[in-house]
């Protein structure tokens, strides 16, 4: 214990600042003259001790706001629920444009047609006045079954105007685990798409919680009738709408403690949770993640990101607030580029999968055009990253020749990029930096802090990090002894990632004994990943702590570390590593670059039928290895964290084939 009188004075200052006040949690700072002394300040983030006499100076904050985590927006307090927050923008943007779509009633597609924040007022009050006619209580869950499009958020401002709690419902997760949430949920309304209407019809009988299917794109004189017997009622979403309109009700306003949504994760095994989230879960998490952000109604955004995720919904939250545009993608993410070019969006959020396809299909194209154009490219990428790299600007004459042309494929208009749901590799940020030039951050979250724990600062100019807190939270490491993951690791750090704040989430739907296995008894989340300080208090997550197994010999093995350590080779365009305490070393199935491994084959004169042939061939398999063991001892794996044995297929893994969760992570039972 450091007993000189600074170390003394900082507690006492600290003590000062932990005092509650009557209407403040005792977790909650009060400013304080003499706010400077009690923390230590690490570059974008600021150290607190978590317990005052014994525990060191573990916690981190974000250095925006140190004295009190935020849970409101900073110059709109009275904002407190979902509600509040679009009942502002509606008064506020009331004009502007707010959702667009290309897609016409009859299918086709054309220019993006808008709905103004007005009016999509007025419609949120018909739907929900229509639910209330329809004798749909305060507090009913409501399923979203249907991909994302304007009535998806009209209905959930509906749902946050009149107290009813949404339940985003999708395909991904099949029909057993649909009839799971629905059950499990209480859901009395299902919203849905005609595609989908006969599937849910076929098991009626299995979610007799159901009493009214609302058909969203329906005709009326398409939907089938069902036996009055089975006290369901099926409507169109136009029909909903005018029963609404002409019976409108009060708003039936919700409070910040009150349940948003649950949202439930699929998990890898067994069956799906649901997340509780609170209104004030949400306002807390967006006002802490814009904080330093400058959005407003000449911004558009492009909504293609599945809306029954947290990622998205958390931004359709930050685009009411600050009266921006969101226009819908066909459906069809293979269209995504076209819909892009139409839209020509100012805000793009996505993944790391969509931003490594831009990337190789730019290098690709690059490689191809030969000579000059590779020169020019290759001179342009390197003087602008050398400025970017001394913090100087860049000559617009670079963008001129070179980069102006590769914005396009984007809109041409993108000044924010994100990315998040795994990790984006540092090469591939830089290069979106470089090419598209504007604000480029990462950040990492989870449904259960709902969304954003951390994100890259502006003005950071290292990647291969998260960034630092969100001010809506604080972040600690704690121990993992069975991993070796300690405090005392050096250079850094190192433990599994336990967040605390207003983001937290209320815990999962009728599962005490998984919350409690999540939040501690002091409030502190704990996500199950392993996190390391970076100099200048920056996030970085090193390794998974929930995915790990023994092998025989009694080793513990991480396998997310090791699949991204093999998916580096050529050979590799996914990579599934298994081992379990029966047997000493591992296996792996690769999903292979059939374009690589063709050329591979040609160049070596071997004959094949059919790529699956190619896939069995000895020589294929003793290739990849030999591949994937360069790329291991690159990496200084351990000897046991080899792969010893390869299976080769030639299907990706994909969300369709059951191969990837519907956040994008292998997925084999084994």
């Amino acid at each position: 214990m450091d007993h000189t009188p600074a170390a003394q004075r900082r507690l006492r200052a600290v003590h000062d600042h932990l005092s509650p006040t009557a209407d403040e949690s005792p977790s909650h700072l009060r400013s304080n003259p003499t706010a400077g002394e009690f923390f230590s300040e690490q570059g974008y983030s600021v150290v607190l001790p978590e317990k005052l006499q014994t525990g060191k100076w573990n916690v981190y904050r974000s250095l925006r706001s140190p004295l009190q985590l935020v849970s409101k927006f900073p110059d709109h307090p009275e904002v407190g629920t979902l509600h509040d927050n679009f009942v502002r923008s509606v008064d506020t943007f009331r004009d502007y444009k707010y959702l667009g779509t290309r897609v016409r009633v009859d299918g086709t597609v054309g220019e993006y047609k808008w709905m103004t924040y007005g009016e999509a007022g007025t419609a949120r009050s018909a739907i929900g006045s229509g639910l209330i006619y329809y004798g749909v209580p305060k507090g009913s869950s409501i399923g979203l079954y249907f991909i994302n499009r304007p009535e998806w958020l009209i209905l959930d401002h509906a749902c946050s105007a009149y107290s009813f709690i949404s339940v985003p419902l999708y395909d991904t997760l099949g029909p057993e685990a649909v009839k799971y949430i629905v059950s499990h949920a209480v859901v009395q309304v299902i919203f849905c798409v005609p595609e989908t209407l006969n599937v849910l019809l076929s098991y009626l009988s299995d979610i007799p919680t159901v009493r009214l299917i609302v058909v969203v794109g329906g005709m009326d004189d398409q939907i089938p009738s069902v036996p009055s017997t089975t006290g369901v009622q099926i409507v169109t979403y136009s029909k909903l709408l005018n029963v609404g309109r002409s019976n409108l009700q009060p708003f039936c306003p919700p409070k910040p403690d009150d349940i948003a949504t649950i949202c439930y994760t699929s998990g890898t095994t067994g069956t799906p949770k649901g997340a509780v989230l609170t209104h004030g879960n949400f306002i807390a998490s967006v006002a802490g993640g814009t904080m330093d952000e400058k959005f407003g109604p000449s911004d558009v955004y492009i909504s293609y990101l599945p809306l029954a995720h947290i990622y998205e919904r958390a931004n359709q939250v930050m685009i009411v607030h600050f009266g921006i545009a969101v226009g819908f993608y066909q459906g069809d993410s293979m269209k995504l580029m076209d819909d892009m070019a139409t839209l020509r969006p100012t805000i793009f959020c996505s993944v790391p999968r969509l931003y490594n396809r831009i990337y190789a299909g730019i290098i690709n194209a690059v490689k191809t055009s030969g000579g000059l154009k590779e020169r020019l490219f290759n001179a342009a990428y390197n003087a602008k990253r050398q400025a970017l790299l001394h913090g100087k600007n860049p000559s617009p004459m670079w963008d001129r020749l070179v980069f102006n042309k590769i914005k396009e494929k984007l809109g041409g208009r993108v000044r924010f990029i994100a990315s998040g749901a795994s990790p984006l590799s540092p090469d591939i940020m830089e290069f979106l930096k470089i090419c598209f030039g504007g604000r480029v951050t990462e950040g990492y979250g989870m449904t259960e802090s709902t969304c954003v724990i951390s994100c890259i600062d502006e003005g950071d100019p290292l990647g291969g990090h998260v960034g630092s807190p969100n001010p809506a939270c604080e972040i600690k490491l704690v121990d993992v002894p069975e991993m070796n993951y300690t405090s005392e690791d050096q250079p850094n750090p190192r433990g599994e990632i336990c967040v605390r704040g207003p983001i937290v989430f209320r815990g999962y739907h009728k599962d005490e004994t998984q919350t409690r296995e999540v939040i501690d008894e002091d409030g502190w989340l704990h996500t199950g990943d392993i996190g390391t300080w970076l100099p200048g208090g920056r996030l970085k997550i090193i390794d998974r702590k929930k995915n790990i197994f023994k092998l025989a010999q009694g080793e513990y093995i991480a396998p997310e570390k090791i699949e991204n350590v093999y998916a580096k080779c050529k050979f590799v365009a996914q990579c599934f590593v298994y081992g379990d305490s029966l047997n000493a070393s591992l296996v792996a199935v690769v999903s292979v670059d059939l374009d690589v491994l063709k050329a591979w084959a040609a160049s070596e004169g071997i004959m094949y039928n059919d790529l699956t042939q190619l896939c069995n061939d000895p020589r294929a398999k003793a290739v990849v290895l030999t591949e994937m063991d360069a790329a291991g001892r690159d990496a200084q794996l351990r000897g046991f964290e080899f792969v010893k044995a390869v299976t080769l297929v030639t299907e990706p893994f994909t969300l369709e084939n059951g191969l990837l969760t519907p956040t994008f992570k292998a997925s084999f039972e084994s």
